[in-house]
């Protein structure tokens, strides 16, 4: 078995990048959901209400990130990894509340114009705190501004399986995972419990439960009814449909592409 794809998503909810090695820490890859939109309250927001975020992209420099608009490339901005506005304030990611700081007036303007909404993008502070679910985590993790935990593996066989099932195939980023792996049967990623990338161990905590965020075209921002319509008929579990597994690691250091998987149990 082999990791075949690694991915971040560095602003949560916009486009993701794919690597070929990584740094895993903690909370999740290395500027994994560092960032993230909010509405003037301090509400996050994300492709769920607002599917054009699909299309802003993403690209990693030395001393920031670029965000440009996919359709047109010229259309971008700079997010500075040092804020630059710097304000402190509290942040809302479904049930928590988190210390966060801006980053950029401009930013936050540029962001709005092409959103159409009175938005601010915010920035997690390394020694912000916010901790996995209890009742899933292993050892009291925190995770960043992703949905619940700080890693998401996906099997391609999984993905395989799926699209055997639908009309039209679908991409991987519509799940928006971290690890891709090969070299399993179709779902084998259900019945892990640990496993070693590399010289890195990781635990699976929960199966990913999916939400709506699959059904918009990564490429065109297009909303349909696939893929949870076909998944909802063989992956329903307890009215939730679960396709991914969220994993926690036991420590820290570098992944790469190609790096071969073995479970421990």
């Amino acid at each position: 078995m082999v990791l075949s794809e690694i991915w971040i998503y560095p602003v949560k909810s916009l486009a993701g990048i794919r690597l070929t090695e990584a740094q895993v820490e903690e909370k999740g890859l290395q500027y994994d959901r560092r960032w993230m939109i909010t509405d003037p309250f301090g509400r996050f927001i994300t492709q769920r209400e607002f599917p054009k975020m699909a299309m802003l992209e993403v690209t990693i420099q030395e001393d920031s990130l670029i965000i440009s608009n996919k359709l047109k490339p010229e259309n971008r901005i700079s997010v500075p990894f040092e804020p630059v506005s710097g304000k402190q304030l509290s942040v809302t990611v479904w049930d928590d509340t988190v210390d966060a700081v801006t980053v950029s007036d401009e930013v936050d303007k540029w962001l709005g114009a092409e959103l159409e909404l009175d938005v601010q993008l915010v920035v997690m502070p390394e020694k912000t705190e916010r901790k996995a679910d209890p009742k899933y985590a292993k050892n009291n993790e925190n995770v960043s501004f992703a949905d619940g935990f700080p890693f998401l593996l996906i099997s391609q066989a999984s993905l395989d399986d799926l699209n055997s099932r639908l009309e039209e195939p679908i991409v991987m980023q519509r799940f928006r995972p971290n690890f891709v792996v090969t070299g399993t049967s179709a779902f084998a990623e259900d019945y892990w419990k640990s496993f070693k990338i590399g010289d890195l161990s990781f635990e699976i905590v929960k199966s990913c439960a999916r939400c709506v965020l699959t059904t918009i075209d990564p490429e065109t921002a297009v909303k349909g009814k696939e893929p949870l319509k076909t998944l909802a008929t063989y992956r329903r579990v307890n009215n939730k449909i679960l396709f991914g597994q969220n994993v926690v690691t036991k420590n820290q250091g570098l992944i790469k592409q190609g790096d071969e998987i073995l479970l421990t149990e």
